[in-house]
């Protein structure tokens, strides 16, 4: 192991394992989407850029729940009737006049959570999500770099940040620039925000399947479709939701 990649290590293991001690914002998450799933509500997971990883790893995997569905940018050219030259370049990440098209594409139960990814917290797709979703009556949680948000400008013409629209705001520790290392000359490497946003993933869908357990309840967890069974469990419960669900490329 090189010495860059033991620092890197390093940087890592300390913020997971500050995610992993109790974390109110982490709790207060898990309760608001147990009470939601309960509710006949589902999740509704969106990120951009690389923060679209996060929305992945709330919705359709393995392990996670079945009640979630992942918004992609990308659905207003696959549905939405844009053209595809829109998806070229961070244009359509930074529209903040997205929003309203884009969740007009989905079948939106008033109880749903959205949970919103973005290290920045600026974007004008980012934060158009967040006032679009809280001007439709759901609550909002944000998973974002504190450190990095509160030392740029909001990009959105409301002037505010995801952090400060969100019901509840979850740090993923990431410093300013993402980059935890430096290399000769100022170069930064080693982004940590994707590990640390799939540990917070990890952690609200185990805490959520674990309340529900809790409450005499099955949860409802997707199982490998890769193993024996799998495509027949998995349709048969994600069948209960319809198209309130959508697992597109």
């Amino acid at each position: 192991m090189t010495d860059l990649t033991r620092q890197f290590f390093d940087e890592v293991n300390s913020r997971l394992s500050r995610l992993a001690e109790p974390n109110r914002s982490i709790d207060d998450a898990v309760a608001l989407v147990a009470d939601a799933l309960d509710a006949g509500g589902v999740v509704q997971a969106f990120g951009t850029g690389h923060s679209e990883a996060f929305a992945m790893e709330i919705a359709g995997r393995a392990g996670g729940l079945i009640a979630t569905n992942r918004i992609p940018l990308r659905a207003l050219v696959l549905r939405g009737g844009r053209e595809l030259s829109v998806l070229g370049g961070a244009a359509l990440e930074r529209d903040p006049n997205v929003a309203d098209d884009l969740l007009a594409l989905y079948d939106l139960n008033p109880h749903d959570v959205f949970i919103i990814a973005s290290n920045s917290g600026v974007n004008g797709s980012i934060v158009g999500v967040a006032v679009a979703a809280k001007a439709r009556g759901h609550k909002v949680i944000a998973v974002t770099s504190l450190e990095h948000t509160n030392r740029v400008k909001p990009k959105h013409p409301s002037g505010k940040r995801l952090s400060e629209i969100a019901d509840i705001v979850i740090d993923n520790l990431a410093p300013f620039g993402d980059s935890t290392l430096s290399l000769e000359g100022g170069i930064g490497v080693g982004a940590v925000s994707s590990i640390t946003a799939a540990f917070i993933a990890q952690r609200i869908t185990i805490g959520v399947a674990e309340t529900i357990r809790r409450r005499g309840k099955t949860p409802p967890v997707y199982i490998s479709a890769n193993i024996p069974g799998g495509d027949e469990h998995n349709r048969a419960l994600e069948d209960l939701y319809g198209e309130r669900i959508r697992r597109e490329a």
